[in-house]
């Protein structure tokens, strides 16, 4: 156990000697996870989804006014007021697609409507375009739903007199429009978290670009025992009581601590800094680091053992870097890639590693929702270390 730990330490000692480990492990993938972040809007503060729509009420009577709460209480649209002698510049506004559409009440518009009249509303906008049909149907539903109260206001008026005057009968009908017969109600899964304060636009990203680097970095650590070939160091050692497994493990050691260090680093980092929701069950968050760091540390081992210059190092862990990452979904998330890339994605590790991070982070689940991510990723950990001990056993180091 002595000989591994000493093996091991040698080797940290060396990376912690070289400045670009250091700003390569850690500086690079923070740089990358702004950068990234905020090239895909991951940093921009929640904003009113709503359709921005001028308004300009010219009637300027209860009636219009009823109109304009109406649609202040719109999911589609948020209103933008203007007066009658800003309408040039609302009308610009439009033009100049900083408003999705603008909607004018016309003088007369309230007086037409109570004498049952056909009243119309104005309104600028392409109709041809998503938005504009999006205000359209929506100041039409306004204005149905007004018109509507109105004429059933005026019948009760007419056929119960003072019973239901007309005022009273017209808020009424309103009000029922907050409760109608027939509603759509969203539910979503008790398998995700809703409102866990958690950034969600860097869920993906973070955890993406912390396994590419720590499969990138896996090239300091196959340099080290490629450097021991060609220095003899390994051939000497070899010539001592320390075994082959013991120089294996102590390798092994020495890479796991470095990756593992790395993942608690970035996610202490992406948890202040990011506000990825890391935390929302830190022995599962743990888990999940502890295990990809297991299969990374054993996939460098294999890249060491089978990397016999400098160059083939370098072949050998950027390869795995590009391949495994790109296939596994930490560029782009393999929920919207289908299900027969999903499943391809998942032949890599880096795909269970994803799955295991963004279900702590972005569906709020423990250690139960991380157990198979887990397992997959012990399951590689030990294929890559068996390949690896076998290729060291059977080479011929002299």
């Amino acid at each position: 156990m002595r000989r591994i730990l000493d093996i091991a330490e040698k080797d940290l000692l060396q990376l912690l000697r070289d400045r670009k480990t250091f700003l390569f492990l850690l500086i690079m993938p923070v740089l990358f996870t702004f950068l990234i972040g905020y090239a895909t809007g991951g940093f921009s503060k929640a904003s009113d989804p709503r359709l921005p729509v001028g308004y300009t009420d010219e009637d300027g009577t209860w009636l219009s006014r009823a109109l304009q709460e109406q649609l202040r209480g719109s999911e589609v649209v948020r209103l933008e007021e203007f007066s009658s002698q800003g309408r040039v510049d609302m009308e610009a506004r439009v033009a100049d697609e900083k408003l999705a559409a603008a909607i004018i009440v016309p003088q007369g518009y309230s007086h037409l409507m109570l004498d049952g009249k056909p009243a119309r509303l104005i309104l600028i906008g392409d109709t041809g375009t998503p938005a504009g049909r999006s205000v359209e149907s929506e100041a039409l539903k306004v204005a149905i739903r007004i018109e509507s109260a109105v004429r059933t206001a005026a019948i009760m008026e007419r056929l119960a007199g003072d019973q239901n005057p007309f005022d009273y009968t017209f808020e009424q009908a309103l009000s029922r429009w907050e409760a109608p017969p027939i509603q759509v109600s969203e539910m979503t899964s008790s398998a995700i978290q809703v409102g866990s304060g958690g950034n969600e636009g860097l869920a993906n990203t973070s955890p993406g670009i912390m396994l590419q680097f720590a499969i990138a970095g896996l090239l300091t650590s196959a340099s080290i025992i490629v450097s021991e070939r060609k220095s003899r160091s390994l051939q000497r050692l070899l010539t001592t009581a320390t075994q082959r497994v013991h120089i294996l493990l102590g390798h092994f050691l020495a890479i796991f601590v470095m990756v593992f260090c790395q993942f608690i680093v970035l996610l202490v980092f992406g948890q202040l800094i990011l506000k990825v929701n890391y935390l929302a069950s830190p022995p599962a968050i743990l888990l999940v680091a502890f295990t990809s760091a297991l299969c990374i540390a054993a996939l460098g081992l294999l890249i060491g053992t089978l990397a016999r210059t400098e160059e083939q190092a370098i072949m050998f862990s950027l390869i795995p870097m590009f391949l495994l990452a790109g296939l596994g979904g930490a560029w782009v998330p393999l929920e919207v890639t289908g299900p027969t890339f999903a499943a391809i994605g998942h032949l890599s590790p880096v795909a269970w590693a994803m799955d295991g991070f963004k279900n702590v982070s972005l569906r709020g689940q423990g250690v139960e929702g991380v157990l198979l991510p887990a397992a997959a990723l012990l399951g590689y950990a030990i294929l890559f270390f068996a390949i690896a001990a076998w290729k060291f056993q059977t080479s011929q180091e002299h």
